[in-house]
């Protein structure tokens, strides 16, 4: 859960709370995720909801900004103003100012790391990932503990080290993974890549 602390000039305000919920329900939409990921890495900056049309325009196409028609753009600005926006607004992630057409991430926003764990076709989720080596890792080491033939052919300290390596490739792997797939790090929203 993620706490805003919000402070004009006469003094603090009551931190609002912003629920997995309310989160879950901001990213369950492609364009908000899109503009989150847009916010992100432009990071305290304000961005107009015309460039970010502009954007999430040609994301949605898979072409250039300077490659979108008006209508593509018109589409998104419209969405994003009638409908996203506002919900995002109302969650406490971004500031909406309709009248300059401005958005403005919240603290809430910037403090949060959201990762995609996009998996695609016959990909296993990381956590399955991991399950299924721990369970080889298990198995392995009661071999090794029962002298289980063909285990004994190596020293327990080998086959110890063997597991170590397979973990340690593995963190090392998903820690390179998930650095692709965080909102707002690479250039273009981690579904899409």
């Amino acid at each position: 859960m993620a706490s805003v602390q919000q402070v004009d000039g006469g003094g603090a305000e009551p931190a609002t709370d912003i629920s997995e919920d309310e989160l879950f329900d901001v990213l369950a939409n492609q364009r908000r995720r899109f503009a989150v990921h847009l916010l992100k890495r432009e990071e305290d900056d304000a961005v107009a909801i015309g460039d970010m049309a502009e954007q999430i325009a040609a994301w949605e196409n898979g072409i250039d900004t300077a490659e979108i028609t008006g209508n593509e753009r018109k589409r998104v600005y419209t969405a994003l103003q009638q409908s996203h926006l506002p919900k995002m607004d109302k969650a406490g992630v971004i500031d909406f100012n309709k009248d300059r057409g401005m958005v403005e991430p919240t603290p809430a926003l910037t403090d949060i790391d959201v990762y995609m764990d996009v998996v695609e076709g016959r990909e296993i989720p990381w956590s399955t990932y991991y399950l299924g080596l721990s369970g080889v890792a298990v198995a392995l080491t009661g071999a090794v503990a029962l002298d289980a033939w063909p285990f004994v052919l190596l020293p327990d300290m080998a086959w110890m080290v063997a597991i170590v390596v397979a973990f340690s490739f593995s963190a090392i792997t998903h820690k390179y993974y998930t650095a692709e797939m965080k909102v707002g790090e690479p250039e273009e929203p981690p579904e899409l890549t």
